[in-house]
């Protein structure tokens, strides 16, 4: 289809700028708002379609030059806005929130904060996922592909990494040896991840088997083989790093979840806390638990919180971080079980979720509702599935007090939001 030029007016969930053509929605990736632009429509819908950008006939005051030569709609998928300077970032996600919350949710007015930002925008990745290279070597998937981008290691005289890879793992990353021939047979990925406030650092090699005999390891950091199985085996070192988190210390343990911005993982916490207000005495739920990044904290202010954890690393690693604790309950198991099946002596005070992108599942949501926890603090990593799930609580007999989105993911249109609803009965 030819070219055309459009204007396009507004951000959607996704990333993509949109616009009207021809009595119709359409999504241009690596547009902005304000902007004209001329673009190729590569799927249609009819409805709405989403185009390919051909060029910026106009460009939006908030456009910058990317720093990252793998940036764009041919190279890396992991950055979706490095072509918008931050304040726009920033200001785009608060939009994104508040709109899938208005029309998702049917939420008229909905207070949401605007977003808060990160120290500087870069270098916050603690974990990152590498897949192995046409021609050798290591790189990220291309957009909406599975093919591999190589992503170059950074040397002295060329800063060609990750820009958004924290140091200990651009400094990782540019000490990898892994040999050549078949070295790299059999990898399916190979994750890297560290703890910003410890210096801990760890290799993981995900394969359906053992490790070939041509790669050879010679870092003074963990190595960890994860089969897909999700057994993990030591090689080097431990099978866990360590992690500080607004003054508490976690084990993470290869196969387990956790936060992959530290500083921002502490605004989570804090604000948790905050909207919470607990008084020392009340029963808390804590659903989606992980390793305890809320858990740990709650402990410390609450009679008793019970966790509800599905991945058996994590509630290994969660143990472990609770050990010191004697008011905490933990439960393995898929929270959309476990909840309807939970019996307490008294009834649940608060509740903290913390779901996957997916949300929580609606059994477990009105099993929640069922209990009626007075405060209920959501932590979301979609704005979609959080609006959803805002509707089906508020259906419920919750009320949507505020929302304060966190960025988590800087220059890409990823959005952590922290949401604090109040029963109100009906």
């Amino acid at each position: 289809m030819d070219a055309f030029t459009i204007q396009l007016t507004t951000i959607a969930h996704g990333g993509a700028a949109l616009g009207r053509h021809e009595e119709r929605v359409v999504f241009v990736p690596y547009g902005l708002p304000g902007e004209t632009v001329r673009a190729e429509i590569i799927m249609d819908k009819g409805r709405y379609a989403f185009a390919r950008l051909v060029e910026v006939v106009a460009p939006s005051p908030d456009r910058v030059t990317p720093p990252c030569p793998y940036f764009g709609p041919t190279g890396c998928g992991g950055c979706q806005w490095q072509h918008a300077n931050y304040a726009a970032q920033l200001r785009m996600k608060t939009e994104i929130v508040a709109d899938q919350l208005t029309r998702v949710g049917g939420i008229a007015d909905p207070v949401v904060h605007p977003t808060r930002s990160d120290p500087t925008g870069w270098a916050y990745r603690n974990h990152a996922q590498f897949h192995p290279a046409p021609g050798g070597g290591l790189g990220f998937q291309r957009a909406n592909s599975n093919e591999v981008i190589r992503i170059e290691p950074e040397t002295e005289d060329d800063t060609s990494s990750c820009p958004i890879l924290h140091p200990l793992l651009a400094d990782l990353y540019a000490s990898l040896d892994l040999g050549a021939g078949d070295a790299l047979d059999g990898l399916a990925r190979l994750s890297l991840r560290a703890g910003a406030e410890t210096g801990d650092c760890m290799l993981i090699f995900e394969m359906d088997d053992d490790l070939p005999p041509g790669l050879e390891i010679d870092l003074p950091v963990s190595c960890v083989l994860l089969l897909s199985d999700g057994v993990h085996v030591n090689l080097i070192g431990d099978n866990h790093i360590t992690e500080i988190v607004a003054g508490h210390t976690y084990r993470i343990s290869a196969p387990s979840f956790f936060q992959v911005n530290t500083p921002q993982a502490a605004r989570l916490v804090q604000l948790t806390l905050d909207y919470l207000d607990l008084q020392g005495d009340e029963t808390v739920l804590d659903a989606y638990c992980g390793v305890g990044l809320f858990t740990v904290p709650l402990a410390e202010r609450a009679g008793l919180v019970v966790g509800i954890e599905s991945s058996p690393a994590a509630v290994a690693d969660l143990l472990e971080n609770t050990a010191e604790y004697d008011n905490v309950d933990i439960i393995e198991g898929a929270v959309e079980a476990a909840l309807p099946a939970l019996e307490l002596d008294a009834p649940f005070s608060a509740a903290v979720l913390d779901p996957p992108r997916a949300g929580v599942d609606r059994f477990a949501l009105d099993s929640l509702i069922e209990r009626q926890p007075a405060r209920l603090v959501y932590v979301s990593c979609d704005p979609a599935t959080l609006a959803r799930d805002a509707k089906r609580l508020i259906r419920g007999g919750y009320h949507l007090v505020e929302v304060q989105p966190v960025d988590m993911f800087p220059q890409t249109h990823h959005i952590e939001s922290v949401a604090l609803f109040t029963w109100t009965s009906q």
